[in-house]
């Protein structure tokens, strides 16, 4: 789940937007009242949506956004004037004075966004340690020679003794090096 945190200099401002948001289905995290508080709380987390205003005791929004890790998308809730100094900062903007409903449109669209890259980044093949290549190696020199397989049936081997026994290929590879020794 992606994780929301409200960040707010006052903190009955910061109550109010989480009271709404949670009203909305959305789970705060945390609620903030500085910067500092904000970046501890995104330590925790993998991704996020941080919803804040313009100035904190100890830093901007821009100096937050910029210490925040990329996983983690802003939305800038201020007045009109400081709304444009944030332009094409990447930063989602929402003008003061806050309409409930926009802010709760914008957030789903934040969320909806940070959902499809956290997808998108499980999805694509994690790549390999040197270790765990040679050992992947190994297992299918190992099976070539005992087994008389081509490498291609020793790597579908491999595979499929990932499939069935519920590992994952390096630990398939290191079942048969293991067995074969």
């Amino acid at each position: 789940m992606i994780g929301i945190i409200v960040a707010f200099p006052k903190p009955e401002n910061a109550q109010a937007i989480q009271s709404l948001l949670r009203k909305a289905g959305f789970s705060v995290v945390s609620v903030c009242t500085t910067g500092a508080q904000v970046l501890a709380a995104a330590d925790d987390l993998s991704e996020g949506v941080v919803v804040c205003g313009y100035k904190f005791p100890d830093m901007m929004y821009n100096e937050l956004r910029e210490n925040l890790p990329e996983s983690f998308d802003v939305m800038l809730v201020a007045g009109r004037a400081n709304l444009q100094e944030a332009a094409g900062q990447n930063i989602v903007c929402v003008e003061m004075p806050i309409r409930g409903r926009d802010l709760i449109d914008t957030l789903s669209m934040m969320v909806e966004t940070c959902e499809r890259r956290k997808k998108k980044r499980k999805q694509q093949p994690r790549l390999r340690s040197d270790e765990d290549k040679a050992a992947i190696t190994k297992a299918k020199e190992l099976l070539m020679e005992r087994n008389n397989m081509t490498e291609e049936e020793a790597h579908r081997y491999l595979q499929k003794m990932s499939m069935d026994t519920g590992t994952g290929l390096v630990e398939a590879a290191h079942m048969v090096a293991l067995f074969s020794g």
